[in-house]
Order: structure tokens, then C-alpha cells, then sequence
């Protein structure tokens, strides 16, 4: 690279190149991305440029021949960075490194691009990567080929001095007040060896706008004693959260010191780190009941029944977002089916589904409401393969493609997210081109998808319902929302907004803590079902082993003789209210399941019976997880919750990895309901703990349960009797009644209850007050 037309070119490449030419600081002003307030404009661009060769020859002769001519370079490089637009820092880094190797002729170079109107809390961000001529073919040096922007390992994406205020430290003034903090980040995205995409795809790496918001979002709303504990979470926010493969985080208390400038702490992280950390943490207790064969019932070993749902293959690389509508028909029985089939064969697995919404048609408003939900996947099927086995799918389940646009059909699936890639043909655009105007969308991927970066608009899913719903807001004031979070209940859509539900207890044992004995048969059961229904239950419970402190378990054999005849004489006599079985055995569950109950209502969350899961799937019926430690007989004795005695934290921690375990075995986040489980395993001032703080499990945006809907059993519980001293549990009702009440304000959508008629009119009053 030489003044005379570089004639020295291929001697300097020879030599090794251990010398470096550097430009610093090269100003330049174009639209790359977007700015801070993620509007397309023009931006200044600071280009930071290391030219690794050899200055020998120049450096012996001093012949201009052999030096470099900055102002070439320069100019070159200023020339190429405004005449066009960049999508992103990453491909104008890219497009740099390639016009300097090829028209300037560098052997191997280094580029930082640095945007100082990047962010709004933040000094800049930017890239910097480094390339050699071995890294690109002729044809990408040249311009005749597609170059797709790739990342190798020495790659960094940073972000410089990015302004926070947090509660961190130990002195108490430090744990009053807020204070700033530095953080610089270094991201790595060539970790994982991105691989080469198609020439029509765009690779999308870790957006540092997406990091950034969801860093910021964790740390500003918690709060630290140390340095080391903020950053080690900044790193796993980054690594969890936004699926970096690894991080340097450098973090500075500016008023740490008086008369030093900063104090912080600078570390490393990567995912084997923390994988290795979880695994090192993880326990498991879990109790297993026997499975065996039961007389009487033609009742097999379950485990050789069930279906096997191990890990996902390893070939099912890539990750896609799907929507899903129905209006035709049974709609949840359909969205259900469009997923099995969606499973058939081995190249798709469903590995999450969101919450469903009853929503009101759009564009063409004369046709019933939708049921709307989305899913996550993982396959190995292109785009145009997977939409074709889409379109299949919605053939054979008979829609019409030749009826109106947007009209009735019994199945709708849409592409909305292909793992980062931005994809357009005639029959196919990706990401889905109206997704981010559609709440009937943007509501259900955002269940399974908040913190998913939209890879043209710059903004999590979350954001752009946000967005969205800010601007229908500004459109029509004060008007509610007519999408409702529902769930499919005996063929019916039940919207969990529209009134707390009643469950009415029924016992079918001999020795239930309040009323054991008392509907021991099954006419006196099926009697008693009808009357808590006409005094105004929603779904009848019904249980055929007492789970109260100290109780005797029975065979399973005695469980199915309690309960299953009851479902069975119930629906020959027509009773078409919703039934429930209590239970923590899958053969149980499966069996009054098969006899005509509709949810499954487990006080061990799946953990006492490891094929309850895979029962729960198979039947895709409404199931209920609850909280508890230990069995009937040992579940008082661990009451033991750390020195904070933070019940509701470890409640939320608990079973969310029970509901995690059950979308793993294919059950669907719509059929799921978390019990907090007052009274089992938690003494009195715990019960009432959970009662107290239960808007922090169910309406806080942080709680691992925020958006499911809540089962709470208070009924009769202990605890109201020590509170009103009352040793009668049938003399409890207006102690029931409160803890009731309490659970309404705090987000309860069904109460478990043995007095229906008293507690029904309590509810009305409870809902009246608090689900406004």
C-alpha cells in the first residue's frame, strides 16, 4: 500500500506484519441503525482504524514508495462510510475492513466504530472487529458476491460508560439513597461461530440496544451491598437474558472514594460459568409414588403408556415464533390440534406456548370473536419448508383459502419470528410484516417473547406492545381493552378477568379434616356436587385422600374406588358443571380424567408422581401446580423458609421451575394455575405472609408466576382457627370469608372453598371492590 498506485504492495505483504499504521478518530456522518431515540437520521460516526503491515523498508530508506499515504486511506474510508446507509455498526465494520483490504490493499486491519449518539444514558457504542484478506473470498472483496456480516472470536460489541442509579452498598446512607454507577460492557458475539447465512437472509447479532434496556431495566429496580454481586448479575442478565455467549463487564462507583476518581471491579463471564454454577446448586427431592397395576380398573404401568418427550435435538437449530387464531368451531380444541400436528414427525418441537386471548375480529369485524395464542419452536426446517408444512397443516384442518381475506377460518398460523433473519419473497415476509399493529399478536408473543428484539424495529416485543398500546390510548381515551386472557374450560372459553371463580371441596374420604365421612358414597358425593353447584360454585374438587397435616396415605387402587365412580355417576346424570380431581397420582388423574373430570388440581406441583406431567399433556386440560414441601406427614416439620423467612420468594422460585418442568412435558402455559398452598408447609404467621404479599407473586412484573392466574385454598385452613380460636373447621366460614377477600385484592382468579353459598356473596362484594 503505497502514494504510487501501492507498486509495493505484494514486497509489504510478504513481510511479517508485525508494525501497525493507525488513524484515529476519523469523524464522519451518516444513517447507520438508528439514534438514541431510535429514529432514522443522520449520525456522527467516530472510525478508529489499526492497519497491522510492515513500516521496514519505509523505515530503512525513507522512500516514499514504500509508505503509507494517510490521506488515501482516509478518504477512502470516509468516501465508502457516507454514501450509503448501514443497517447496523457490525456491517459497516464489515463493509470498512473489506474496501480497505481491497482497494487500499491491507494484509489485516482493525475497525472500531463508535456511535456517540447511540444510547441515551450512554457515552457511545459500537463494534470492533478485526479481519484479514483470508477472511473473504474474490468475490466478496470485490462486490460480485453477497457478504453476510460474520463475527469471529476476537470481535467485541461495546457499550462506554453507560450512566446508572442503583441502591448499592452497606453503609446506611448507601442503602437511603441512589447513587450513579459506570458500567462498560465488552460482548463477544463470535463465540458461538455464527454461521454463514443464505445471501438472502440478514444475520442479526447481540443488539446492544436490546442488552442495554433489559440490563437497565434488572439493575435500577434491585438493589446491591456489592460491587462483585452487580456485576456478576449484570453478566448473567446479559447471558440469560439477551443469550450472550460471553461478557466483560467493568463496573465504577464514581462516589465510592472521596479522593479517588472511581472505585469497581472489572470480570469475565460466560455461559459454561453460570451452567456450571446451576448445576453445582441444583437439588432434588423429589418423592415418587408407585405406579402399578389396579384391579378392577384395567389400569397399566403408565410409564409404558405415556409418550416420551425427552431434551430437543440438537439438529432442531433454529428458533421461530409462530401466531396462532381460531374463530371456527371449538377454537382451543383446534389450536391444540394445529400444535400436535405441527409435532408430526420429528422436525418441529413445540417448546413454549403463551397465554390465550379471546379478542375481537379485526379488519373484517362481521364474524365471532378469535381465540389468539403463540407459540415458540424449534426446527430444522427452512423458512419456505416450515410455511409449507403450515399450510398443509391448515388445509387438513379445513380451512378455505378461496373465502374472504381475514374472514372465518378454524386455523390461522403465521410466521412472526425466524430466529434473527430478515427474509422477503412473493409468498413469505419475515418478521411478519403487520405483527407490531396487532395486539391480538403482540399480547401472546409477548408471554413467551418480552425480551425478543423485533430485528428491523430496534425494540423488544414488550416495547412494541407498549407502543402500541400508548397509541391507542392517545386514540381513544379511557376505552377498555377488549382482548381477555381466557382459558378453555369443559368446552367452554372462560375469561379470567371477567369474576373469581368458586371451586367447591368435595371430599370423598372418611377422614378429611372438616368433613370427612360426610360424602363417602357415591349418591351422597354426586348430592352434594349438585348442591355446591345450585349454591353457586363454578367447578366441583373432588378428593379421595385427605392431604391435611398427618393423615394416612391409601393405595392408589382406594384413591380411583373414591373418585372415579362419583365422576362417573355425576356425568350419567348429566351434570355438565366443570369437575375437578384432586390428586398428586398420574394414574389417578388419568383415570378421572378419562371418566369425565377437566382439570387437574395437584398439591405436590408435579414432584410426588413423575408421570404427572406427561398425564397432564396427554389430556390438555386446565391444571392447578401448588406449593409444597414434604407429603401429609412431614410437610409441617419444614417449615424452615432461611433466615428472612421469605415464604413468597421461595414459593415463586419453586414453582416456577415446577411450571417449567410441565411446558417441557407439553403442557401449555394456558392450562396452567399456581396454588401458593396456604397452610401446607407453612405455619400461620406464614399463611398469612402468602395472603399479605400474594400481588407480589401474581401482579409484580419480576415474580416468576406474573401473568398466570392464581388458585388460593384458604378454606377453613388452621391458621383462621388460631386467629379466631375456633377448634370447630366447619364454624370457620367468616374467618374464610376474609382470607377470601385477601385473596381477591391480591390477584386470586379461584378460590377453593367448602362453604360456597356464604362465600359466593363475598366474592360478588370482593370482586365488585378489586377486579375493576
Amino acid at each position: 500500500m503505497s502514494a504510487a498506485e501501492h507498486t509495493k504492495e505484494d514486497t509489504i505483504v510478504d513481510l511479517p506484519l508485525t508494525d501497525k499504521i493507525c488513524i484515529r478518530d476519523l469523524s464522519v456522518r451518516n444513517i447507520i441503525g438508528v439514534d438514541a431515540w431510535e429514529r432514522s437520521k443522520r449520525q456522527p460516526i467516530i472510525i478508529n482504524l489499526v492497519v497491522y503491515t510492515s513500516v521496514s523498508q519505509a523505515g530503512d530508506t525513507d522512500h516514499l514508495p514504500y509508505s503509507i499515504h494517510y490521506g488515501i486511506l482516509c478518504k477512502t474510508v470516509e468516501a465508502h462510510s457516507e454514501k450509503s446507509e448501514f443497517r447496523s455498526v457490525e456491517a459497516l465494520a464489515d463493509s470498512i475492513a473489506r474496501v480497505v483490504i481491497s482497494k487500499c490493499h491491507a494484509p489485516k486491519i482493525t475497525v472500531r466504530i463508535d456511535k456517540p449518539r447511540a444510547l441515551l444514558h450512554a457515552a457511545s457504542a459500537g463494534v470492533e472487529i478485526t479481519r484479514s484478506r483470508s477472511d473473504y473470498t474474490e468475490g466478496e472483496l470485490n462486490g460480485t458476491v453477497p457478504c453476510p456480516v460474520r463475527f469471529n472470536q476476537h470481535d467485541i460489541i461495546f457499550v462506554k460508560d453507560l450512566k446508572l442509579s442503583c441502591i448499592i452498598g452497606v453503609n446506611p446512607w448507601e442503602r437511603e439513597e441512589e447513587q450513579l454507577v459506570v458500567l462498560n460492557l465488552q460482548i463477544y458475539p463470535g463465540m458461538d461461530g455464527t454461521p454463514d447465512r443464505k445471501a438472502d437472509y440478514v444475520s442479526n447479532t447481540h443488539n446492544y440496544r436490546t442488552i442495554v434496556r433489559t440490563i437497565t431495566k434488572y439493575i435500577e429496580a434491585s438493589s446491591y451491598k456489592t460491587v462483585e454481586a452487580f456485576v456478576t448479575s449484570v453478566a448473567r442478565i446479559a447471558i440469560e437474558k439477551c443469550h450472550v455467549s460471553k461478557i466483560t463487564v467493568k463496573m465504577e462507583k464514581p462516589s465510592a472514594i472521596v479522593f479517588a476518581g472511581s472505585a469497581g471491579v472489572e470480570i469475565t463471564r460466560d455461559r459454561a460459568f453460570f451452567a456450571s454454577a446451576a448445576a453445582a446448586n441444583k437439588t432434588h427431592t423429589r418423592g415418587v409414588s408407585s405406579i402399578s397395576t389396579i384391579p378392577g380398573f384395567g389400569i397399566t404401568p403408565l410409564a409404558s403408556t405415556l409418550p416420551k418427550r425427552g431434551p430437543v435435538p440438537d439438529q432442531l437449530s433454529h428458533e421461530v415464533y409462530l401466531a396462532l387464531g381460531s374463530n371456527l368451531g371449538d377454537s382451543a380444541a383446534n389450536l391444540t390440534n394445529a400444535l400436535k400436528m405441527l409435532e408430526q414427525g420429528d422436525r418441529v418441537r413445540v417448546v413454549d406456548t403463551s397465554f390465550l386471548y379471546e379478542t375481537p375480529p379485526m379488519y373484517v369485524t362481521d364474524q365471532p370473536p378469535f381465540l389468539n395464542a403463540a407459540c415458540k419452536i424449534k426446527t430444522d426446517l427452512e423458512p419456505l419448508e416450515l410455511l409449507k408444512k403450515i399450510k398443509d397443516i391448515e388445509a387438513e384442518m379445513g380451512r378455505d383459502f378461496n373465502t374472504i381475506r381475514n374472514g372465518p377460518r378454524p386455523i390461522d398460523i403465521d410466521i412472526l419470528l425466524y430466529d434473527s433473519i430478515e427474509y422477503k419473497d412473493d409468498v413469505l415476509t419475515i418478521p411478519h410484516i403487520a405483527m407490531q399493529e396487532r395486539e391480538f399478536v403482540l399480547r401472546p408473543l409477548c408471554d413467551i417473547a418480552k425480551d425478543v428484539e423485533h430485528p428491523k424495529l430496534y425494540r423488544h416485543i414488550s416495547q412494541l406492545l407498549s407502543q402500541l398500546l400508548l397509541k391507542q390510548e392517545e386514540a381513544s381515551p379511557g376505552s377498555d381493552s377488549n382482548i381477555h386472557k381466557s382459558f378453555p374450560l369443559r368446552h367452554k372459553i372462560v375469561r379470567w378477568d371477567a369474576k373469581t371463580l368458586i371451586m367447591g371441596i368435595l371430599n370423598t374420604t372418611p377422614d378429611s379434616f372438616s368433613d370427612g365421612g360426610d360424602y363417602s358414597t357415591a349418591e351422597a358425593a354426586a348430592l352434594r356436587a349438585q348442591k355446591l353447584i345450585d349454591d353457586g360454585a363454578d367447578i366441583i374438587d373432588i378428593g379421595g385422600m385427605s392431604t391435611r397435616p398427618n393423615s394416612e396415605e391409601i393405595s392408589e387402587e382406594e384413591e380411583i374406588r373414591r373418585v372415579v365412580p362419583v365422576i362417573q355417576l355425576l356425568r350419567a346424570r348429566g351434570f355438565e358443571a366443570p369437575i375437578s380431581v384432586d390428586t398428586f397420582r398420574a394414574v389417578v388423574a388419568d383415570k378421572a380424567i378419562e371418566a369425565g373430570a377437566d382439570l387437574i388440581n395437584d398439591v405436590s406441583a408435579g414432584k410426588r408422581d413423575p408421570a404427572m406431567y406427561s398425564v397432564m399433556a396427554k389430556w390438555n386440560v386446565p391444571v392447578c401446580l401448588m406449593h409444597m414441601r414434604g407429603d401429609s406427614k412431614t410437610m409441617m416439620s419444614q417449615t424452615d423458609y432461611g433466615a428472612k423467612n421469605d415464604v413468597v420468594g421461595e414459593i415463586g422460585r419453586d414453582l416456577s421451575k415446577s411450571i417449567q418442568r410441565a411446558i417441557a412435558a407439553g403442557v401449555h402455559r394456558w392450562n396452567i394455575i399456581p396454588d401458593p398452598g396456604v397452610g401446607f408447609s407453612k405455619d400461620s404467621e406464614q399463611s398469612l405472609q402468602v395472603l399479605r404479599r400474594l400481588p407480589e407473586l401474581t401482579q409484580s412484573e419480576t415474580s416468576p408466576l406474573a401473568g398466570y392466574p392464581c388458585l388460593v385454598g384458604p378454606s377453613r385452613k388452621a391458621f383462621i382457627g388460631h386467629l379466631t380460636q375456633q377448634p370447630d373447621a366447619t364454624k370457620r366460614a367468616w374467618g374464610t370469608a376474609a382470607a377470601c377477600t385477601a385473596s381477591v385484592a391480591g390477584g386470586a382468579g379461584i378460590v377453593r372453598v367448602h362453604d360456597v353459598k356464604e362465600i359466593r356473596d363475598v366474592i360478588k362484594v370482593a370482586d365488585a371492590i378489586w377486579r375493576v
